[in-house]
């Protein structure tokens, strides 16, 4: 079952991570990750006395509701040029599940586990005599205090 997130992975050179991630929270994102990485593509090729070199990249990771991601897409291409040769890469991964940031998200997520731990809370408390009983603060012994 598709969640109805997505995972936004752009893969920029080193330096470039936090414009990206600027980038996607203007553009309605809820937050993100950097990743440092090494690798190149075909237009980034260089060697040093004969040394091929790896440049540093920087990869941001960004869960994103399939309703914002497109526009924030966007908005990474067009505040890094990616369309450029050598700038970088973007592209999305559907999540299928997702857990510890559902809150961001809307409750059809798909989250098996949060809605069966809900389910399970709501069932425990549905009746008012099992939560008072259950409260730490109520005190279940009824028994009179005897005075000596």
């Amino acid at each position: 079952m598709e969640s109805g997130i997505y995972l936004i992975v752009t893969v920029v050179n080193k330096g470039w991570g936090e414009k990206v991630l600027e980038t996607s929270m203007k553009a309605g994102a809820t937050g993100g990750t950097i990743v440092l990485g090494r690798g190149m593509g075909i237009h980034e090729q260089r060697t040093l006395l004969g040394i091929s070199l790896e440049p540093e990249k920087e990869i941001v990771l960004s869960a994103v509701r399939s309703d914002e991601r497109e526009a924030i897409l966007k908005e990474i291409v067009a505040a890094t040029e990616l369309e450029k040769p050598g700038a970088g890469i973007a592209f999305t991964l559907p999540i299928d599940k997702i857990f510890g940031i559902s809150h961001h998200f809307p409750k059809d997520t798909g989250d098996e586990f949060t809605e069966s731990k809900n389910a399970q809370k709501s069932s425990e408390t549905e009746n008012p005599a099992m939560e008072l009983a259950q409260s730490d603060d109520v005190k279940t012994d009824t028994a009179p205090d005897k005075k000596e």
